[in-house]
């Protein structure tokens, strides 16, 4: 099994990531005004909070190269 850092490769995808989860609490909740640089942090929080800085994942998912 590989080790990935978690929150290492969600600051390399921030934008793609504010991007998407502003996206989909939109979808949910429709009409809110929503700070997707706020919204962000408080994602990574979470996921520092949730994950252990290195995560095991299957080989599967990780491509080098």
């Amino acid at each position: 099994m590989a080790r990935v850092k978690i929150e290492e490769i969600i600051d390399s995808l921030s934008s793609e990531m504010k991007s998407a989860l502003k996206e989909s609490v939109e979808k949910v909740l429709p009409g809110n005004n929503i700070d997707s640089s706020a919204l962000f942090r408080e994602f990574k929080r979470s996921v520092g909070r949730k994950c252990s800085t290195w995560e095991r994942v299957s080989d599967n998912y990780v491509e080098k190269g």
